[in-house]
């Protein structure tokens, strides 16, 4: 044990609870030392061996700590982040990584001159479905693509009184949401070269977005990002059309719904998708469709490979400059919803 990287976990709340503490703990090489929490007896139920702390300051300033993870609230991130980082600790931030672009530089040079490993929680980069669209963009089957379509919606017609839906930096569903489809995509195709973006309130009493569809411009190619609260079902999850073949998923990938229930990380099952996607191609003027089945979704990987950038055998699965530009495309966003044309991402990174 003593040979592990001492992890302190500030934050227990659905982020906490859900996803990074049952990762870490199932990740050899870690081991999930303090919480700092509200909810001392919740932690203390989940993990005995665990310390619990009340505050974010204390557990930053535990000197046996080699990686501090941040999952709290989104305005939280820079500023705590920063200590971390000037207290000589590898940081792990959920995303959004910061609320503002000029964060998320400072941020970015904070952790270049510490020297310390910064990585923001982009999860879904090991989601079985977009291992899936990956695997199949790679084998060239779909031709040269001309449209990329992703959509993540929720179904919450009432509105809660919660940091997530308030009115404030941070708050909404491009914020919450649009992180992973934004990163989603610039790991299949690179940045675009201008965004436009519809932000809406569509639900009663919303106080912050709750719909959104975000344009991507690419040199031959379109990229739609979509999300919405309103959205009982029946949408893909993913469409895909290319000069040689079209693609379409339906469903969440299944590792949140699984950890929810309790299932551990690492048990079998975990990170089967049940629903295959499809491929449909033209034959003889004939439309014939081929099942898919998707590889096994993995989001122990993340933090595997964040242990092996502090120990220095890999690299940083999310670095902070992705974190940059995932970043500047959410501004852009912002920026082309109030504005009403597009931003191009060129004039927007002079």
């Amino acid at each position: 044990m003593q040979n592990n990287l001492a992890v302190g976990l500030v934050g227990f709340g659905y982020a906490g609870q859900t996803f990074h503490a049952p990762l870490i703990a199932a990740t050899a090489g870690l081991d999930l030392r303090f919480v700092a929490s509200s909810q001392p007896q919740l932690v203390t139920d989940r993990y005995p061996d665990t310390g619990v702390l009340f505050n974010a300051m204390m557990l930053i300033n535990q000197p046996d700590i080699d990686l501090v993870v941040l999952a709290t609230p989104n305005a939280s991130h820079y500023p705590l982040a920063c200590e971390a980082l000037d207290a000589g600790k590898h940081v792990v931030v959920d995303k959004p990584f910061t609320l503002t672009l000029a964060q998320a530089k400072e941020l970015a040079l904070r952790a270049q001159v510490s020297g310390k490993v910064l990585s923001i929680f982009h999860n879904r980069r090991w989601d079985a479905d977009f291992l899936g669209v990956k695997a199949l963009l790679a084998s060239g089957r779909l031709g040269e693509i001309a449209q990329f379509e992703s959509q993540f919606d929720r179904y919450r017609p009432q509105t809660r009184d919660r940091w997530r839906e308030r009115a404030e930096p941070g708050g909404g569903l491009w914020f919450d949401l649009g992180p992973h489809l934004v990163d989603q995509a610039l790991q299949l195709f690179g940045p675009p070269l201008a965004v436009f973006a519809d932000l809406q309130k569509r639900r009663a009493g919303a106080q912050a977005v709750d719909d959104f569809h975000v344009l991507l411009r690419y040199p031959t190619m379109r990229v739609k990002l979509s999300g919405s609260c309103l959205v009982s079902g029946g949408v893909p999850r993913y469409v895909l059309h290319g000069s040689l073949a079209s693609f379409e998923k339906y469903g969440l990938d299944v590792q949140e719904a699984q950890m929810k229930a309790g299932l551990l990380p690492g048990s079998a099952g975990f990170g089967l998708d049940p629903l295959p996607g499809y491929l449909h191609h033209s034959v003889n003027d004939q439309t014939r469709s081929e099942e898919i089945a998707m590889p096994l979704g993995h989001y122990m990987s993340y933090y595997a490979g964040v242990r092996d950038a502090v120990l220095g055998l890999g690299k940083n699965p999310v670095t902070a400059q992705e974190g940059v530009l995932i970043m500047q495309l959410l501004e852009a966003a912002q920026q082309s919803a109030e504005t009403g044309a597009w931003v191009i991402m060129e004039a927007l990174c002079e």
